[in-house]
């Protein structure tokens, strides 16, 4: 849980940075279909915009700064996820992101930030956390069932539950780097050497219905 000098912080945080004229495209909801991005939705299965942080802060939604944080981290990870590197909306994501950053450090005593990355294990990339998502829709239900238990268990800030639809999202970019690296290793044995799912252990289709991985 949070204190009130927590969320009075995060208020003030969430308050400058919409006051950037920078931010101004990550107000509202991406439009994909007026913007004719078909497959936007197949590409960025969690999206987020800081008129909807704002919405869950003031009804109360989040139970901790820390995931009101997350979901802003959310915004800037799906403009890189979704735009090419290099691009506008790349560089400015990366610009963002960094000044959200350096904000928050500013803001809180000891800086609300993701866990840091253990010396034994590399940081995961971008394009790392890319291919685990990737995977992810090529082995079975039971073996998913087994990822989500195991992110449940030792990184469950990782995992957004939602009762009433009875789904299980995965937020990549929450996961903690050891574990990270430790279920990218069973999908792998799971997925096979050639990158497709192997017919001796195929017992579903792919991503389970009542899973979502971001």
């Amino acid at each position: 849980m949070s204190t009130a000098e927590e969320w009075d912080q995060f208020k003030k945080v969430l308050n400058k940075v919409m006051g950037w004229s920078e931010a101004d495209p990550f107000m509202v909801p991406v439009d994909w279909r007026i913007l004719g991005l078909s497959d936007y939705p197949e590409i960025i299965k969690k999206p987020m915009d800081l008129g909807t942080v704002k919405s869950r802060m003031e009804s109360e939604q989040y139970s901790s700064v820390q995931k009101a944080l997350d979901d802003i981290r959310l915004i800037w990870s799906n403009c890189k996820t979704y735009n090419q590197d290099g691009s506008d909306f790349f560089t400015l994501a990366i610009k963002l992101e960094k000044k959200f950053e350096a904000l928050c450090g500013k803001h809180f005593k000891k800086p609300v930030e993701k866990n840091s990355v253990p010396s034994n294990q590399p940081k995961a990339t971008l394009e790392d956390k890319r291919a685990f998502a990737r995977n992810l829709y090529k082995i079975t239900k039971d073996e998913l069932g087994k990822v989500i238990m195991d992110l449940d268990e030792k990184s469950p800030e990782s995992l957004t539950k939602n009762a009433a639809e009875d789904e299980v999202e995965i937020n990549v970019d929450n996961i903690t780097n050891d574990v990270f690296w430790d279920v990218v290793a069973y999908v792998k044995s799971c997925v096979g050497e050639t990158g497709r799912k192997k017919k001796s252990s195929s017992t579903g289709k792919g991503q389970s219905k009542k899973s979502k991985a971001s």
